[in-house]
């Protein structure tokens, strides 16, 4: 099978330094076009980049030359992946996409709109259905198809297949974030060290509305948003990789810890199930350790490193009637970002979108 041409927008921050990581060697995308500011255009990749990431810079992208982030640079390629930050995203992408490319997009600037995809492939596939009504309605050869914020992928792998078994009225959600999640510069190490930042801008609206989007019904072009009650409270701490979330539910049916537990580990969708390249093969990893998860190993996780999160110390909540409280840990920024928009693509593919 001959590889799919695809192109990075914003390859020389973080989120696209990982990008080039899951791209490498991929089985089904050949990376052929990268892009980024000004001061990096004309440059090869490597004296482009500052790679901030272990394992070192593939050799393949290394002599790659990047090109300015317009339509131009990435004309061969069918999929772009974008980096990009959101104000910059909100431009650009949609010139892609009237252009005819798929992006495969991280940025958040899209992912509320009523006919963009916001996409976890184990939980709502079908909506890659929204993909006709956006040509549609924008009249755009190509499509934009979002991933959400990290903490909403972390924090939902785990709860869909609780909301499929026994039900879930409400959630509540303490967040401990990483500080890959705020880029290479983000906090500033006489903020966050011997600290904890209680506020992260944008972030609890987001972990309270894209889900009630992402398990929202689709019919007849529309999504109709789920009902459940979500409060969250978002922290940044002084991790490098890996979110960590508390979570305390309030179940519609009784469920025990052990039976929660066992929902969780039996998990499988469609990614799973069309055996995707880079879909863990189990999305939800039991830890049975009363110290466990912990995100040092669980950004790790997974079939594929990184791909699954991490679930521990399932125990009831003494509040709630039928109420059932765990910590989840996952890679924020592989199954919370570059990932996930890899695995979107992937989905895209094994359905004839392209």
């Amino acid at each position: 099978m001959s590889k799919i041409p695809v192109g990075l927008l914003g390859a020389t921050g973080m989120v696209g330094q990982r990008f080039i990581q899951s791209l490498s060697d991929h089985p089904w995308f050949e990376l052929e076009a990268l892009t980024a500011s000004e001061k990096s255009a004309g440059k090869r990749y490597e004296e482009a980049a500052k790679w901030y990431l272990y394992p070192p810079m593939p050799e393949e992208v290394k002599d790659i030359e990047v090109r300015p982030t317009e339509v131009e640079a990435v004309e061969d390629t069918e999929i772009v992946f974008s980096a990009l930050p959101s104000s910059i995203a909100e431009e650009v992408e949609p010139k892609m996409a009237k252009a005819g490319k798929i992006v495969a997009s991280n940025a958040s600037s899209y992912r509320m709109d009523p006919d963009v995809p916001l996409m976890i492939p184990e939980i709502n596939p079908d909506h890659l259905n929204l993909i006709e009504q956006q040509k549609e309605n924008r009249g755009w050869d190509g499509a934009i198809v979002t991933n959400p914020n990290c903490t909403t992928i972390i924090l939902l792998l785990a709860l869909k297949p609780l909301i499929d078994e026994v039900g879930i009225n409400r959630v509540f959600v303490s967040t401990m974030q990483a500080l890959s999640g705020a880029g290479y510069g983000g906090v500033k190490s006489m903020e966050i060290e011997d600290n904890l930042i209680p506020y992260i801008p944008k972030e609890e609206w987001k972990t309270e509305n894209e889900p009630l989007k992402i398990l929202g019904k689709y019919e007849k072009g529309k999504i109709e948003k789920a009902e459940i009650d979500i409060s969250a409270s978002c922290n940044r701490v002084a991790v490098l990789d890996g979110h960590t979330e508390s979570v305390f539910l309030e179940l519609e049916n009784e469920a025990s810890p052990k039976s929660v537990e066992r929902i969780m580990s039996e998990f499988k969708a469609e990614p799973q199930e069309l055996n995707l390249p880079t879909a863990p093969i189990k999305p939800i990893i039991i830890e049975k350790e009363p110290d466990k998860p912990q995100p040092r190993s669980a950004r790790h996780a997974g079939s594929v490193p990184g791909m699954a999160v991490a679930v521990g110390r399932v125990r009831e909540d003494p509040v709630f009637e039928n109420g059932i409280r765990f910590l989840i840990s996952g890679n924020n920024a592989i199954r919370g970002a570059a990932g996930a928009s890899v695995l979107n693509a992937e989905l895209m593919k094994a359905k004839d979108l392209l």
